[in-house]
């Protein structure tokens, strides 16, 4: 039987995570350790003849010291399961603190794993599966993410099971307030402070400081938030560009505490709860924006800033500001209609075209990013005029609307009806030319688990039909996939495992094609989120 380092990385990524208890204890291999959120985290190998998948996952991973290759043990030190295990002098309040994570990794993590016979090279095997796995998927490996906060919901409910007294909870409240204290110094072990400099200030009295916003003047505004999940009001970081009169361009970002467990978006932009530590919630920076930008023309590219905003406001009981709101990408759409149905206008589509630099998904970047679209679009066309905006947020004359062209119609999840005969028309029917965008060879794990990779193309897919991991971070758009089938199949893509999210036709489309291993699947663009797959069986 032939072992493909992406057939292995395919499986472990479909397996159904299960408890950590159940871990073979008569065979050994690769597996993953998979986090309270659902999602695989590491990647790794019973690499030992001598360790089995039990005493790896749920005896060193799980209950061995924090600190080292243990990394359930890692990533859980936090809050009150936290403790410095080098330090005697808390080490009964520790031990407790320990036993409790112990715990909680029982309740609500999990681990999947691939038995191999013990005649192949496991070791290189596993090097080969991490040189191609998603980083989402290796987000423990090497230290590369730092230890989650704690789950607090999920700890009382481990605690709840477990029924532990007033004696064990005081224990674990002053580990958790050692953990508050503790800081990293130059070797990379805690230090801590002393216990009492710990005590959390009272909620009423928290305040951040949001970095202050530039002084004006301003033509004109673009701004730009990224997300920590599929909750548009779980806005992390946001990024505004200030357009001076002479052109000339000022980011202004901040972080932003969405004070929310999950963080489903984390291996798209970067950002986690431990990189918002510390930064003002979307209460405390909406007055500053909400005085820089009232009155002040506002893009956005795509609809999507615009309904976060909103949704964060409704999430915090604040009015909705009254900004005056632009699309870029209805302005890109008018100044450069060649890219539809060849690229769109995404920012990655006119990253391209228009030679733009800036890193994707990093609000500042994104922000600049799309004023720049509407500077460049200026200059092949006449752009309705934005009003100065002064230092206090008011504009010196109203800015009229474009005249753009449409959005594009929606597509259709079914076939058209052929019997339906079209209504006159006086203009021809609009003509989109397929264009090729990519293909892959399709291996036996293709075949055996229904899923077509296009990681050698992903980039050439709109950037706001990619989702996340799993359903629950599913993209905020989605494409149409004609397969000759029945029906156009409406689907967005799973960005990190980067082929299409819905599988189901997946099987039904090698069986009527007679897909062998070794054979090839062609993908075009048929028009603006259209595409078609087909088998190849040329030389390709």
């Amino acid at each position: 039987m032939r072992f493909s380092a992406e057939d292995l990385l395919s499986a472990l990524l479909e397996a159904a995570p299960r408890p950590t208890v159940q871990a073979p204890r008569d065979a050994r291999g690769l597996y993953g350790l998979v986090d309270h959120h659902g999602d695989l985290r590491y990647i790794g190998s019973t690499s030992s003849t001598d360790q089995t998948f039990y005493e790896r996952i749920h005896q060193r991973h799980r209950t061995g010291s924090e600190g080292m290759s243990h990394y359930f043990s890692q990533m859980y030190n936090t809050g009150r399961m936290w403790r410095d295990r080098k330090d005697p002098a808390t080490k009964a309040d520790g031990d407790l603190a320990k036993a409790l994570r112990n715990d909680f990794v029982v309740d609500h993590c999990r681990a999947v794993w691939l038995p191999l016979p013990d005649t192949l090279d496991i070791a290189r095997l596993e090097a080969e599966v991490l040189s191609l796995a998603p980083d989402h998927a290796i987000a423990w490996n090497r230290r590369k993410m730092q230890p989650y906060d704690e789950p607090v919901d999920l700890v009382e409910a481990t605690l709840r099971r477990l029924g532990w007294g007033a004696r064990e909870l005081a224990a674990i409240e002053r580990q958790r307030l050692r953990f508050l204290a503790a800081m990293v110094g130059p070797t990379g072990h805690p230090i801590t402070r002393p216990i009492e400099a710990t005590v959390p200030k009272p909620a009423g009295i928290r305040k951040a400081r949001v970095t202050p916003f530039p002084k004006g003047p301003f033509r004109f505004f673009a701004l730009d938030v990224e997300t920590a999940n599929n909750d548009r009001g779980s806005i992390c970081q946001i990024g505004v560009a200030c357009v001076r009169p002479d052109n000339s361009i000022e980011t202004w970002m901040t972080y932003v505490d969405p004070q929310v467990d999950r963080w489903a978006f984390t291996y798209l932009h970067g950002i986690s709860a431990r990189t918002v530590h510390g930064a003002p919630t979307f209460a405390e920076v909406l007055p500053v924006l909400h005085e820089a930008l009232q009155d002040g023309t506002v893009y956005q590219h795509s609809g999507f800033d615009r309904s976060a905003i909103a949704t964060a406001c409704g999430h915090c009981g604040m009015p909705v500001p009254q900004w005056v709101w632009r699309d870029s990408v209805h302005v890109a759409r008018a100044a450069w209609p060649e890219l539809r149905g060849n690229g769109g206008h995404g920012l990655a589509s006119l990253k391209q075209h228009l030679g733009l630099v800036f890193e994707h998904h990093d609000a500042g970047e994104d922000a600049r990013a799309a004023a720049e679209v509407v500077l460049r679009a200026e200059g092949v066309q006449p752009v309705a005029a934005q009003g100065l905006v002064q230092a206090s947020g008011h504009a010196s004359s109203d800015a009229d609307d474009f005249d753009l062209i449409e959005d594009f119609e929606e597509i259709a999840t079914t076939v058209p009806d052929v019997a339906a005969a079209p209504m006159p028309s006086t203009q021809p029917p609009p003509q989109h030319v397929s264009r090729h965008i990519g293909m892959v060879e399709i291996t036996q794990g293709n075949i055996d688990h229904n899923h077509i990779y296009l990681r050698s193309f992903f980039e050439k897919f709109p950037a706001d039909a990619i989702g996340g991991s799993n359903r629950a971070s599913a993209a905020m758009r989605e494409i149409a996939v004609d397969w000759g089938g029945d029906a156009i199949v409406m689907t967005d893509l799973d960005g990190a495992k980067r082929f299409f999210r819905k599988r189901g036709w997946i099987r039904e489309f090698f069986k009527r094609n007679g897909a062998k291993a070794g054979e090839s699947v062609e993908v075009e663009q048929t028009g603006p989120y259209s595409y078609r797959v087909s088998m190849s069986r040329g030389a390709g």
